[in-house]
């Protein structure tokens, strides 16, 4: 599977680009069946102050994860998909040959009421002495558009300058761009099928809406970088013993 002209073309104008049935869809529910047994497990054994970090506020009829780190490194399974190379020739095409994963996360993006990510942009959580060297894909597990929470992008943001970030003084995790300055940035919704993947940018402004529908919305945001770039500036430790060479 490789991107068009069209496709490297659109990704490197506006900062992302949408590639459908990259993943058979019985492949996502093995996916989601394997992070949801993880999830349990990983729930039943979360320390009390580590909860705020992981746990949907927005869902309040349930205790219900928004997310796990480095699902690459810990699941086989994931691991499997970020190296497939119907991805990852994709991603090569992008960033250039030699790739690792540097991080990786899960997003439940729970029903009736899974939380919405503001507008941030990765390349300042990761400080790469490269902008151009780190591209993320996120891998759809269940279709994703408006009504469960899909992903939004700036279009055209991935030209402009890393914004320093803020965050909310409860939730030091929660890092993203000022409201005074990710307010003048129109933000397109950029639904993705089941098995899809979207390509953004380490600049692109991005975002997600609230889950307000009876559907999950699960996905795999998988973050490539290519072997010349290094974290020179990170918002967050990094640890470096868990990135996963995949070419």
């Amino acid at each position: 599977m490789r991107l068009t002209g069209a496709a490297i073309a659109r990704y490197r104008a506006v900062g992302h680009v949408t590639v459908e049935d990259v993943f058979q869809p019985t492949e996502m529910d093995v996916a989601a069946a394997d992070i949801e047994r993880w999830g349990e497990e990983f729930l039943a054994d979360l320390p009390e102050k580590e909860r705020a970090w992981y746990i949907d506020g927005g869902v309040k009829a349930r205790t219900v994860l928004r997310k796990l780190d480095d699902p690459a490194f810990h699941r086989p399974m994931i691991r499997g998909l970020a190296s497939d190379r119907r991805l990852v020739g994709m991603v090569e095409q992008l960033i250039g040959p030699g790739v690792s994963v540097c991080f990786s996360q899960i997003f439940f993006k729970a029903p009736e009421g899974g939380g919405p990510k503001p507008v941030h942009q990765d390349n300042y959580y990761f400080g790469p002495n490269d902008r151009d060297g780190v591209v993320t894909a996120w891998i759809a597990f269940d279709d994703a558009n408006v009504e469960n929470g899909c992903l939004y992008f700036g279009e055209g943001s991935n030209l402009g300058p890393i914004y320093d970030h803020v965050a909310p003084e409860a939730e030091p995790y929660n890092l993203q761009i000022p409201t005074a300055i990710a307010d003048r940035q129109p933000m397109t919704p950029a639904p993705v099928p089941k098995g899809g993947v979207s390509f953004h940018h380490g600049n692109t402004f991005h975002r997600s809406g609230p889950n307000l529908s009876t559907r999950w919305r699960r996905a795999c945001a998988v973050h490539y970088v290519n072997h010349s770039t290094v974290f020179a500036t990170p918002a967050l430790p990094y640890d470096s013993s868990r990135i996963v060479r995949v070419s």
